[in-house]
């Protein structure tokens, strides 16, 4: 599938469809700062959940840190207890999946899970840690070259965005 072609709108429904069918009782959701939160967002008004989703920023534990420093666009809200909970992570893209590897080590700063399932809107390949999402709408091979990310617009419309590394 070439990534000019992705619609975010029609992969948002597929991720909807997906998360619904392993949606375990009292599931939290936790969207990865900032495509991985408007999803989050997203569901949780779609799926009428009655918490509020959490946002996680990967920041303090990327092993890139040195270089990266802190992100912009906000820190880790989880507005409910982690421990014994179980937790969705939604992000917009798996790549390397080094953002999820820091994402679930800030997680565990909060508390022990009884869960953690990871589910994704694209799954580009190109692993670098053995991390797979338990759901991805789509599954594309996007040059190591380019960057896929996912852009909002005002009404909150999903589309992606693709430029060079």
């Amino acid at each position: 599938m070439s990534v000019l072609a992705l619609d975010a709108e029609a992969l948002y429904q597929d991720l909807l469809g997906g998360i619904k069918s392993m949606q375990p009782t009292g599931l939290k959701l936790v969207g990865v700062m900032s495509g991985g939160a408007w999803l989050a967002e997203r569901l949780q008004s779609d799926m009428r959940l009655p918490d509020q989703p959490g946002v996680i920023s990967s920041s303090m534990h990327r092993d890139d840190f040195a270089q990266r420093g802190l992100a912009s666009g906000g820190q880790t809200r989880l507005p409910f207890d982690v421990e014994g909970a179980h937790i969705l992570i939604v992000d917009d893209v798996l790549y390397t999946g080094r953002t999820v590897r820091a994402v679930i080590n800030e997680l565990y700063d909060y508390g022990r899970p009884a869960s953690v399932k990871l589910a994704v809107l694209v799954d580009r390949g190109g692993r670098e840690l053995p991390i797979k999402a338990d759901f991805a709408a789509a599954r594309v091979l996007v040059p190591a070259t380019q960057i896929l990310n996912l852009a909002r617009s005002e009404s909150g419309a999903f589309s992606f965005n693709i430029k060079p590394r």
